[in-house]
């Protein structure tokens, strides 16, 4: 086999095996947390979630593989998506709670 075809072969099994890690990790930090410390079991779990969302999207949907042109083709969405967050922000953090309307605890 030439380097260009062992290149475009990854081993999708252990690539599993890493995903499967992952969530047990995730999984281990969420039922063994302490209460005191809630923001740093999500913050592994968000950093779990992270990794295990690059190596699907690096590995499965083939990206680590592709040219350059993918960026160019994904700006637009990244853009909108900003564009969008910052729209929202308003109507997010001014008009979340209506103070007239009693909230249920």
């Amino acid at each position: 086999m030439n380097q260009t075809t062992d290149q475009h072969s990854p081993n999708y099994l252990a690539i599993f095996g890493i995903l499967c890690v992952l969530t047990i990790i995730s999984v281990v930090a969420d039922l063994v947390s302490v209460p005191g410390l809630k923001i740093l079991v999500a913050c592994i779990v968000l950093a779990v979630a992270t990794a295990k969302a690059a190596f699907v999207m690096l590995y499965f949907m083939h990206l680590k593989f592709e040219r350059n042109w993918k960026y160019a083709i994904l700006m637009p969405t990244i853009i909108l998506a900003i564009g969008l967050l910052l729209v929202m922000i308003p109507d997010i953090s001014l008009h979340y709670y209506d103070l007239d309307i009693p909230q249920v605890p």
